[in-house]
């Protein structure tokens, strides 16, 4: 990992995301994959939209809540994946692309893990709902989040007053430019 002036600012974020990560990940864990002790279960839901429909059914307050807790359940990953990334300068979309598509992964291996559980039934709506919360919270924190630190970073590049005419400034990771490739004298270049 390439570091910079701040090099273990860095690093002590991407370690504290990676521990939150990895917690979070613990606790949706036993949130969702523990056997549970129930009389009956419903059957699965393999069509789209059809537990959605289910749940409005209940009524506003009883759809708010599942409706929420699926979008809530993997929502911090949208914020804590790119963390545990560490990157600064990276396109937003591009961003947003990998995190819903780990967040994708996650809730899908979890889906699948949930057919070998008691009590615990698969449903894709879930999934979608799981999906859908990583993109909210990514969407709602990281891009301005990135874009403050950016900002902050191009004004004040060492912590102390911004600098004049110094419209690059190195990210703490990437390495400052060390000037021309050195040279040997007297040694000829290859055919």
């Amino acid at each position: 990992m390439r570091q910079g002036p701040d090099g273990s600012a860095v690093i002590r974020i991407r370690t504290a995301g990676l521990v939150l990560l990895v917690t979070h990940l613990l606790v949706v864990a036993w949130l969702t994959l523990r056997p549970l002790d129930v009389m009956w279960v419903t059957a699965a839901n393999l069509r789209p939209f059809a537990g959605i429909r289910a749940d409005l059914a209940l009524g506003p307050v009883e759809a708010f809540r599942r409706i929420a807790e699926g979008l809530l359940l993997l929502a911090p990953l949208g914020v804590l994946l790119p963390v545990a990334g560490g990157r600064l300068a990276v396109s937003p979309w591009a961003s947003l692309a990998r995190t819903v598509a780990a967040g994708a992964l996650i809730s899908l291996a979890i889906e699948l893990l949930q057919t070998g559980v008691p009590g615990q039934v698969v449903d894709v709506d879930s999934l979608m709902l799981n999906t859908a919360g990583v993109a909210l919270a990514h969407l709602a924190i990281v891009p301005a989040t990135r874009s403050r630190m950016r900002r902050r970073r191009r004004s004040h590049p060492t912590g102390g007053p911004a600098s004049q005419g110094d419209d690059q400034v190195p990210l703490p990771w990437e390495e400052a430019p060390q000037g021309p490739t050195p040279t040997i004298p007297r040694v000829g270049m290859a055919p």
